[in-house]
């Protein structure tokens, strides 16, 4: 009989590193699954239901948000978009530690209904590396970078609330440290509130421009 898996949720500032640290856990961990959204937009080409994503009519999420059925949801541009509780809790049950990637708002509320969810936020080094990263992707302005730097100055006055906090300096090494978190799966007494206050001044040292 295998044991319930471990819901593990991954936030982080624009530019750390999540999307690419899931990735990495999927395709080392097989214990791992990521969890699939449902949402009230139109599939895109190459675009699977209940792969990429469950599709469903406006009237389909409502009467799910009315049976309580989504862990968390919000709605952008007209269209919902929520994690399907039954979904989640099927693979819990099946052992797998599912994945949720989402924004601080949404992860304190999956909290609230999982008081035993794993939330850990991913972070840089700096805040300098941090711009230095949304930079070198080359697929934003500078005008949007600077909107993401503001945004990391707010997420960062939230980071007291999660459970761990990963430095993603080394892609392996904090991969393997979520897996060891995960793995342990009990707390830790925090030591981190030094740079947690460094990475705060920094980011808002930047996103004012004195840096």
């Amino acid at each position: 009989m295998k044991s319930k898996g471990v819901l593990l949720i991954l936030s982080g500032f624009s530019g750390a590193g999540k999307g690419t640290l899931v990735k990495k856990l999927l395709d080392t961990y097989p214990e791992y699954s990521l969890s699939v959204s449902m949402t009230t937009r139109q599939p895109r080409d190459g675009e699977v239901d209940g792969v990429h994503y469950f599709f469903a009519t406006p009237k389909q999420f409502e009467e799910k948000i009315e049976q309580d059925g989504f862990i968390e949801y919000a709605q952008y541009c007209e269209n919902y978009y929520g994690t399907p509780m039954d979904y989640v809790e099927e693979k819990l049950s099946q052992g797998k530690n599912v994945i949720l990637e989402i924004e601080l708002q949404g992860a304190l509320k999956v909290k609230e209904k999982y008081p035993e969810a794993v939330l850990v936020f991913v972070v840089t080094k700096s805040a300098a590396i941090l711009k230095d990263r949304l930079v070198g992707r080359g697929t934003e302005t500078m005008d949007i970078i600077e909107k993401r730097m503001k945004r990391a100055v707010e997420e960062a006055e939230y980071i007291e609330k999660y459970d761990y906090m990963v430095v993603n300096d080394d892609l392996n090494t904090c991969m393997e440290e979520i897996h060891s978190i995960i793995e342990n799966c009990h707390r830790i007494p925090s030591n981190n509130e030094a740079f947690i206050a460094q990475m705060k001044e920094e980011l808002k040292a930047i996103s004012k421009g004195e840096k």
